[in-house]
C-alpha cells in the first residue's frame, strides 16, 4: 500500500515546471486557516484528539494550518503547489473536467487520505500529510481555490478595494477576512458555533458534493464584481455572510473528515 501511495505521488509530479497560479498572500489567509482549524478542534472526538495529539507532539492543528503555504518557498516543496487548488470549467463536474497533470487540489486530499490510514506510512509520512490536510480543507472552502484557470483563480481579475490596487483572489484570501478586526480565536467562536443537528447538515456529502458546491460559490464571487471596479463597505455588507459560512464549514467538514479517518 505505502508503496502504491508514494508511487502515485511521485509518478504525479516528477517533471514539475510549472503551475496555473500564485496567490498573493497566503491561500484562504493565516488567519482563515487557523480560524477553520480551531473551529474543528472544538468537534474532534476524544479518540481523534488523542490521534492528532500523538501525531503532532507540541504542535497544534491550529499551528500547522498554515503550513502548506509556509513550505512553499522551499524548492523541494514546489511540486505540492498545484494541489492548493482546482480549475473546473464551468458547466462542467469534477469528473468531466482536464485534470492537471501535476495534480489538483481533489487529488490532494484524497491523497493525504489513504497516507493518514494506510497501515504502511510511517508516522513522519503520516504527520506530513496530516499538515497539508488541514491546510488543504482550508483552502477547498475559499471559493476561489476552485476558480477559473484562465485567470489564475480570480489573481488576474483587478479591483480596488476601497483605495488600493488588489486582486479579487486577494480579496478572498484575506482582506474580507481582515476587514472583521478579530483574531482567529475570535473568527472561530463567533462563526464556529453549531448544534449537533446542524453538524449533521453541514459535514453531511462527501469530498465531492463539497467541491460541487464550491464551483457554485465561485461562480458567485466572479459575479460579485467587474474588473476594475472599487470594492468597499457595500461589497463587505453583502458578502461577509458568506465567509462566515465558508470558515464555519471548513471547521465542521474538518472536524468530521479527521473523525472519520482516526475512528
Amino acid at each position: 500500500m505505502r508503496t502504491l501511495i508514494l508511487g502515485l505521488v511521485v509518478t504525479s509530479l516528477i517533471g514539475f515546471k510549472s503551475f496555473a497560479f500564485d496567490t498573493e498572500g497566503d491561500d484562504w489567509g493565516s488567519k482563515g486557516h487557523r480560524a477553520t482549524a480551531a473551529i474543528a478542534v472544538k468537534y474532534l472526538k476524544p479518540r481523534t484528539k488523542k490521534a492528532i495529539e500523538k501525531l503532532l507532539g507540541d504542535e497544534t492543528l491550529v499551528t500547522v494550518s498554515t503550513y502548506g503555504d509556509e513550505i512553499k518557498s522551499y524548492e523541494e516543496y514546489r511540486k505540492y503547489s498545484s494541489w492548493h487548488y482546482v480549475n473546473i470549467a464551468p458547466g462542467l463536474s469534477y469528473a468531466e473536467a482536464d485534470k492537471n497533470e501535476y495534480g489538483d487540489l481533489v487529488q490532494g486530499i484524497n491523497t493525504c487520505k489513504e497516507v493518514i490510514t494506510s497501515e504502511d506510512a510511517t508516522i513522519e509520512e503520516k504527520r506530513f500529510y496530516l499538515k497539508m490536510l488541514v491546510h488543504f480543507i482550508g483552502d477547498l472552502h475559499q471559493p476561489l481555490h476552485l476558480g477559473h484557470a484562465e485567470d489564475k483563480g480570480g489573481n488576474d481579475f483587478q479591483v480596488r478595494w476601497f483605495n488600493n490596487g488588489t486582486n479579487l483572489h486577494s480579496l478572498w484570501d484575506s482582506k474580507l477576512i481582515e476587514s472583521y478586526g478579530m483574531s482567529y480565536s475570535e473568527l472561530a467562536t463567533n462563526f464556529g458555533q453549531v448544534s449537533k443537528k446542524q453538524f449533521k447538515e453541514i459535514s453531511k456529502g462527501d469530498l465531492m458534493d463539497w467541491v460541487s458546491e464550491g464551483q457554485i460559490l465561485a461562480e458567485k464571487v466572479y459575479d460579485s464584481a467587474e474588473i476594475g471596479e472599487k470594492l468597499s463597505y457595500r461589497y463587505q455588507a453583502d458578502y461577509n455572510q458568506m465567509v462566515q459560512e465558508q470558515l464555519q464549514k471548513g471547521g465542521v467538514r474538518l472536524a468530521a473528515l479527521l473523525n472519520e479517518l482516526f475512528d
